[in-house]
């Protein structure tokens, strides 16, 4: 058994201010189960004649500290920097009343748990109520009988000592579970994050798959009547050369026809006719040309990609873009400088959709801000890299997105667009295609008020190089 006086140390001891911070001071000297404990005596007494007594009592007991203050002003600081199991007290101290320094160590958030026994000269049972009700929880009359005091010493602070353990247990339960929860929290937010992605990904394939069929059967159905039109087409022309080569030969042979016939010949103005004809029938067939691109375009963007991966012209795939945009492109001067790429095995109907929303989004932006001094436009470049990367630039020179959204720019849901006109997911699933099944990347580089630039980067393998 060890004792030490603290009556000298109140000048180091915490001052009431640092007490809350020490509510859990317990539990850093806080011994494991397997451990011994030692038990800390907090004896507070005026007289040292009994501190000397005490010690004597507790001289055998080499797991007992006793640690022993002659000042009940300093008792509350002491107790929170020696940290005792148990606190021995006398009631009849000079300048203080014991009962309100009981009161005081319960209500101290640092003491409040600790055992208090009470030693006292006084055996009076009203003495005795009296402090059981100010939060004592023994009570001795001096001098007990060492192995009584011990034994009650023993008592009270192994149950103390058995208090904090299961608190620090608790505590540390209650962090694991709070840890735990954060992690399932954090995976189902996670887990819902992709249920939204790939919900969002099947309602946009399923539209995609939906529209190319629409577009395919469409473009079979024009297809049709036009081959028609276009089969019949050219010996119309042979047969109008023909009529038309009869007449003048007619026209020559008989210069002055009958009265009747030349009415009709002035009445038909077959002069203007003779001339008009043939320009009538070559726009026929312009429109028959431009109805044939049409078809094509709508077949070569509408790809399913049902058979996987096939090897593709990507500059067919942008060239059939533009066409289906056309409407919205018309006040767009739209530059093209492509390079010579090799074919790409890629998804072609997949990469078109991704041209689809930039080329779009693009279109979007620039029909927005039209009053804009210089004329609209929009720059495509296709190149092969020197680290085999088959490189698309679109380019266009519109008002540009601002710094604080373009790091957000691919997150599903996300658009600048007013409701109704933007799901927030083009871009998002476009990023998807580019970097998940082509393992390439999709950048995007802007300046507000210099135009914006989504860079392409898909990789050529072997196959493709050679």
């Amino acid at each position: 058994m060890t004792i030490t006086s603290l009556a000298t140390n109140a000048a180091t001891a915490p001052t009431r201010s640092s007490q809350s911070e020490n509510c859990t001071c317990g539990l850093d000297w806080l011994p494991t189960m397997d451990e011994p404990v030692t038990l800390k005596v907090l004896l507070v007494d005026d007289q040292p004649i009994i501190a000397e007594s005490i010690r004597r009592l507790l001289t055998d007991e080499a797991d007992i500290e006793l640690h022993y203050c002659n000042d009940a002003a300093q008792a509350i600081p002491l107790a929170i920097a020696c940290k005792p199991t148990v606190i021995l007290q006398d009631l009849v101290m000079p300048d203080t009343d014991g009962l309100m320094l009981v009161k005081f160590f319960r209500a101290n958030p640092a003491t409040q748990a600790v055992p208090i026994v009470v030693l006292s000269s006084q055996d009076e049972s009203t003495i005795k109520a009296e402090a059981f009700a100010a939060g004592a929880n023994d009570y001795l009359v001096k001098i007990p009988d060492p192995i009584e005091l011990v034994a009650r010493l023993r008592y009270h602070s192994t149950a103390y000592v058995n208090l904090l353990r299961r608190h620090a247990a608790e505590h540390a339960y209650h962090q694991e579970l709070e840890h735990r929860v954060a992690e399932r929290t954090a995976e189902l937010q996670s887990a819902l994050a992709d249920l939204k992605r790939t919900q969002a990904k099947l309602v946009q394939d399923e539209k995609m798959a939906s529209l190319g069929q629409l577009v395919a059967g469409v473009a079979h159905e024009i297809n049709n009547p036009v081959s028609f039109i276009s089969g019949n087409l050219e010996p119309a022309q042979d047969y109008a050369h023909g009529l038309l080569d009869a007449l003048k030969l007619y026209q020559q042979t008989y210069p002055q026809p009958p009265a009747p016939l030349q009415a009709v010949v002035d009445d038909l103005e077959l002069d203007f006719i003779a001339d008009d004809f043939p320009k009538l029938l070559n726009s026929l067939q312009t429109g028959v040309d431009r109805i044939r691109d049409i078809v094509l375009s709508l077949r070569t963007f509408s790809r399913m990609d049902e058979a996987g991966m096939t090897l593709a012209n990507i500059h067919e795939g942008i060239d059939s873009t533009l066409l289906i945009l056309g409407s919205k492109l018309q006040s767009i001067k739209v530059s093209k400088d492509y390079g010579d790429c090799p074919r790409v095995e890629c998804f072609p109907g997949q990469l078109n959709q991704v041209f689809m929303n930039i080329l779009a989004n693009a279109a979007d932006a620039l029909i927005e801000t039209q009053k804009q001094p210089q004329q609209p436009e929009i720059q495509i470049q296709t190149q092969t890299t020197a680290d085999h990367q088959l490189k698309i630039t679109i380019h266009d020179n519109g008002p540009g997105i601002p710094e604080n959204i373009q790091s957000r720019l691919f997150e599903p849901f996300f658009t600048t667009k007013s409701v109704g006109k933007g799901t927030g997911l083009g871009l998002s699933i476009s990023h998807q295609i580019i970097v998940e099944k082509h393992n390439g990347c999709l950048n995007v580089e802007s300046t507000p008020g210099a135009g914006t630039t989504f860079i392409i980067q898909i990789p050529l393998g072997e196959t493709q190089l050679s």
